[in-house]
């Protein structure tokens, strides 16, 4: 009982509690770890004396109370005197340039600090996961493939920049919010992909951690409705994580598009993700780069199986989101719609654009394999096979493409290879 308490202060509350705390001191580097340690007090404490009647309320205090104490230790009593009084336990009145309205979410300007320019773009999406939604620091280095004290580190850092450059805890001006909500967007696909894009180890998917960004996406979505970017990005990433369960075997090792049961898929989250995207019209920026990529998960979400995709209609897609970004990375999944469409042979043609884009990458060789395979020639197929072993770092993906160099037997479709598996 104690336990489940704690857990849903924690998941439902966190941003708030986190976002009034920072309203009323604007200190991201004292307030983040004042809250933890509040929480980590309850679940020491709760259990003897038993769960308090206003349990978010509880922790609110005590966090109000150490964030005290750590400014009363920087000798700041002076110039903080107005900060140093005990906490009421309502709602810290509005400070001079401090949120718009009483009215305003308080994850949204935490949502917006922890993807603030003013940071490095490779630490918005951690941030961003551990303020608005109390993500655990391990579960982000899990996340991110980085030791936890590593990420604690970079966390640390961030918080400190925060308070040293002076970001407010606000809401932009609604000018600024086309950019902003564009850094929110790709702080968020980041955290996503992290979880979808293996890069050594023995994961193929962290399905549980890339769930938070799903759920973070989501949340953008009702702090701040009708924005096409994120919109767009939350289809996206429902329509990709519904497909979770069936991407590995229960052996942990990947399972291509292909070969996948269509069954496992999640059908009331490819719902969900089918009814924002056919809410959307063509736009332009980064809103439509998420549109088109939604796009392509929907034709794979809603085809029976395999050789029913409508591959015609993803290669379209996947060349109008070439147009668009002129990445080599759209363009190695282009070849593979290509080389389903209009056989291996056209699929090399347009897979050579992104091989001189991306040369010695692992992904690029694999693709190759896969062609190469269809169209019978199993020497050239071998070759490319091992390239893309030597190039794959060590862990599930690398085993996974060796066991499809042993298996070499001519007649497998490529469509493991697509991004989108």
């Amino acid at each position: 009982m104690t336990q489940r308490v704690l857990d849903e202060v924690w998941r439902s509350g966190w941003g708030r509690l986190l976002g009034q705390l920072l309203h009323r001191f604007g200190r991201p580097d004292l307030v983040e770890d004042a809250l933890a340690e509040a929480f980590a007090e309850a679940a020491a404490r709760w259990p003897a004396t038993g769960v308090p009647d206003n349990p978010a309320g509880w922790v609110r205090t005590v966090a109000h109370r150490r964030v005290v104490d750590a400014l009363r230790r920087e000798d700041t009593a002076r110039t903080k005197a107005h900060l140093l009084v005990e906490d009421d336990g309502g709602t810290p009145a509005a400070a001079d340039g401090g949120l718009p309205g009483a009215d305003v979410d308080e994850r949204l300007p935490l949502l917006f600090m922890a993807t603030h320019p003013a940071l490095a773009v490779e630490v918005r999406p951690a941030l961003a996961l551990r303020f608005v939604l109390g993500v655990p620091t391990a579960d982000i280095a899990r996340l991110f493939l980085v030791p936890q004290a590593t990420m604690a580190a970079r966390l640390t850092r961030a918080k400190a920049r925060l308070t040293a450059s002076g970001v407010p805890f606000a809401v932009p001006d609604l000018a600024a919010w086309p950019d902003r909500l564009d850094d929110v967007a790709r702080a968020v696909y980041l955290a996503f992909t992290a979880g979808y894009a293996p890069s050594g180890g023995d994961d193929v998917v962290r399905v549980r951690e890339a769930g938070e960004a799903v759920r973070l996406a989501e949340l953008a979505t009702e702090l701040v409705p009708r924005r096409p970017v994120l919109e767009a990005l939350a289809a996206l990433l429902r329509l990709q994580h519904a497909r979770r369960d069936a991407r590995t075997s229960p052996d942990g090792r990947p399972v291509r598009l292909a070969d996948q049961d269509r069954r496992r898929w999640r059908r009331d989250e490819i719902d969900a993700g089918l009814r924002r995207l056919t809410a959307l019209t063509p736009t332009h920026g980064l809103a439509e780069e998420l549109r088109l990529q939604a796009l392509v998960a929907a034709f794979h979400a809603t085809a029976e199986s395999h050789a029913t995709t409508d591959w015609a209609a993803i290669a379209r897609t996947y060349a109008r989101l070439e147009g668009l970004t002129g990445s080599p990375v759209v363009r190695l999944n282009r070849a593979v719609a290509v080389g389903e469409v209009s056989g291996p042979m056209a699929g090399l043609a347009v897979l050579q654009g992104a091989a001189d884009r991306l040369p010695g990458h692992h992904r690029v060789a694999l693709v190759r394999a896969e062609l190469l395979r269809r169209d019978g020639q199993l020497a050239l197929a071998a070759a490319a096979y091992d390239d893309a072993i030597a190039a794959c770092p060590d862990g599930a993906e690398r085993r996974h493409i060796a066991e499809r160099r042993a298996s070499l037997d001519g007649g497998a479709s490529v469509g493991s290879a697509d991004g989108q598996g």
